[in-house]
């Protein structure tokens, strides 16, 4: 059994398996910034001076005190044991009370939770990193990850997209991955506007003609569904196998330990199955709508 699969058993990564995956671990916010006009990062400290650790793919809950929680995907370093980072958007009641902390104030923290992005299935292969939008903050760990394990994997290519140049989220990081020489970085917009004078196309583009070897290649692609599940048919289309494709999903999750069945999606539970996903596994659910 895999780590993570042992963190998933016992509910939580944080906590011990004697304490309760229910029961928040409190944190002082470190710093917090805009990404975009309505996307934030926080940096996260454990009050109790403890470490954290977290597998690529999984999430926390993040609780307001007299407010609720909200799951989101770790979006930091897997290799800082000091400081959780997340990366979401003000869209709900609790993220609004999120994005309006101020450093060294406390909130909640459950977690990790849930499935990660297997990077063990792809050594000596190339990978491909297919994000949309917001869905790009699932996957930095794992990128994260696989250059700090560059000689272990082949080609390695980042495709992103965004609705427009202004909804380019971590833009500068994205300039920074795309100056190495062992990354084949690519970010396309869906709308050009101002000066913009990169690609303009759906991400799917970017799968079509990236710089890598489809039949010995492992994918890893989050975003919103549609696109997806677009990006998964032209992978496909190129050579890559289900076997070999993995999303990730959010949905709808609540308690995160399988209890409440807010996120149950067929026979699976987003937060216990989940969110991380091999493609060719939940094939037949993924293609139907409203699920």
């Amino acid at each position: 059994m895999s780590q993570a699969a042992k963190k998933n058993e016992s509910g939580c990564g944080c906590h011990s398996a004697s304490e309760n995956p229910m029961h928040p671990r409190p944190f002082k916010v470190k710093n917090i910034w805009k990404e975009l006009s309505d996307t934030f990062s926080m940096s996260l400290v454990p009050e109790d001076g403890g470490s954290v650790e977290f597998e690529p793919g999984q999430f926390n809950m993040l609780y307001v005190f007299g407010v609720g929680e909200v799951p989101i995907s770790v979006s930091g370093d897997p290799n800082d044991r000091g400081t959780l980072v997340h990366t979401t958007r003000a869209v709900g009641l609790v993220s609004k009370a999120l994005d309006e902390l101020k450093p060294g104030m406390t909130v909640g923290v459950r977690g990790p939770f849930g499935t990660q992005w297997p990077l063990d299935v792809a050594e000596g292969m190339d990978l491909v990193f297919v994000a949309g939008g917001i869905g790009l903050a699932p996957l930095r760990p794992v990128i994260y990850q696989a250059m700090a394990e560059r000689h272990k994997y082949g080609n390695i290519a980042v495709l992103f997209g965004a609705r427009t140049p202004e909804d380019i989220l971590f833009s500068k990081e994205l300039m920074r991955w795309k100056a190495r020489l062992d990354l084949d970085v690519q970010v396309t917009v869906d709308r050009a506007t101002g000066a913009w004078t990169g690609r303009v196309g759906f991400v799917t583009k970017l799968v079509s003609s990236g710089g890598f070897d489809p039949k010995n290649a492992v994918a890893y692609t989050c975003g919103p569904e549609g696109m997806m599940l677009n990006t998964i048919k032209v992978l496909h289309e190129r050579g890559v196998p289900y076997d070999r494709i993995y999303l990730s999903m959010e949905r709808n999750m609540k308690c995160a330990v399988g209890f409440c069945g807010h996120c149950q999606w067929g026979s699976s539970f987003i937060c216990r199955d989940g969110p991380v996903f091999c493609y060719e596994q939940i094939a037949d659910s993924f293609t139907i709508e409203e699920l």
